[in-house]
């Protein structure tokens, strides 16, 4: 399929650069999959769209803060570094009993000025009366660097992160963080940590939502998909076909299978909230018997139009970035022509676009 026809307009003033003034105040449009008018709701009547028995997943991941500023050295200019994920550090002696808090860790990067950036090179992040250093360790493809992140003081690494790192809102979202965005960007559910992005489907939802959702006799269970920058890369690929997503790593724990199971051996609906929910339960395999495992790995599965669905009967989800690889699975979940006439419609209705956004229902 050509990459076009994903396309849409979109007025610029429907990106939603802040979140609603109250969690859960968002709109909800509401779109059969298969037939039927559309029904504009608001997320907070969630189930009112939906029937007792229904099973809800969740991605219970934790966004960090992820983005740093500070200064090169010895120069001072400026710096940022958007870290990705850790990954281990080398070690050339035995691995002592008490790690030092402060010992170095490693970190898949984003840095910017890159090409003033390259091994060797140092900077420096302040914040709340802490200090981070950092030194580029490698360069890697588009744009990636390896950096190397320790501290002198007598906190752990991760903690010097917490405190000194940025929300890495998405780059549609044209302003700086601020302190609120540490919760807003954030689900209430969220316990896994190692996002950079939110699965933003889970904004909505509050604690008192899921107590209501509970009482109809709706079930609930939680996955692991850390999300990564890759959720942004565009398709630049003409053709649908041809592009790749990056690998995102995934964790379903024995009682979220043995939900999953029992719904789909009593033929009751699994709703994905989230198109990261989404990916990691059609990535999983089926048993003949029905049975879902409990498993890890890393999500690489593209859905786009063609894919059967094995698990997913039902998507809460925001609304996507045009020509998007989310787009186009939302678009394999409800057909091309009818998400993007709902698209149109979300467009004249006025509903807000994307992390920030309002939300769709598709069963």
């Amino acid at each position: 399929m050509d990459v076009a026809e994903f396309d849409f307009e979109l007025p610029p003033e429907l990106i939603a650069q802040e979140p609603p003034a109250v969690r859960g105040a968002s709109r909800l449009l509401v779109l059969p999959r298969a037939s039927g008018p559309i029904e504009h709701s608001q997320f907070a009547r969630l189930g009112e769209s939906l029937r007792t028995g229904d099973l809800l997943v969740l991605n219970d991941t934790k966004v960090f803060p992820a983005r740093l500023l500070g200064r090169r050295v010895p120069s001072g200019g400026a710096v940022e570094c958007l870290l990705l994920r850790q990954i281990p550090e080398p070690r050339s002696g035995p691995r002592s009993p008490v790690p030092d808090p402060r010992s170095p860790t490693r970190w898949e990067a984003l840095v910017h000025p890159g090409q003033k950036l390259r091994p060797g090179a140092r900077m420096v992040f302040e914040g709340g009366g802490l200090r981070l250093d950092g030194e580029i360790v490698s360069r890697h493809f588009h744009g990636r660097r390896v950096v190397r992140l320790w501290t002198e003081a007598d906190v752990d690494v991760i903690d010097a992160v917490e405190r000194i790192g940025h929300v890495p809102l998405p780059p549609y979202i044209r302003r700086d963080d601020t302190s609120a965005d540490r919760e807003r960007y954030q689900t209430v559910f969220a316990r896994a940590r190692g996002s950079v992005a939110a699965p933003t489907a889970g904004l909505h939802l509050t604690p008192a939502l899921l107590e209501e959702l509970a009482s109809r006799g709706i079930e609930r269970a939680e996955v692991t998909l850390h999300v990564g920058y890759g959720t942004f890369k565009p398709i630049r690929a003409a053709r649908v076909e041809e592009h790749v997503v990056d690998p995102e790593p995934y964790v379903v724990p024995r009682a979220a299978a043995d939900a999953l199971t029992r719904a789909r051996r009593e033929r009751r609906r699994i709703i994905a909230v989230g198109t990261t929910t989404c990916r990691v339960l059609e990535s999983l395999e089926v048993g003949g018997d029905g049975r879902v495992p409990e498993s890890n790995g890393e999500a690489t599965l593209f859905i786009r139009p063609g894919h059967t669905f094995r698990l997913v009967d039902g998507l809460v989800t925001n609304f996507h970035l045009p020509r998007s690889s989310l787009l186009v699975l939302v678009a394999a979940l409800a057909g091309r022509e009818r998400i993007l006439a709902a698209y149109r419609e979300a467009v004249a209705a006025r509903y807000r676009f994307y992390s920030y956004g309002d939300a769709m229902l598709i069963l």
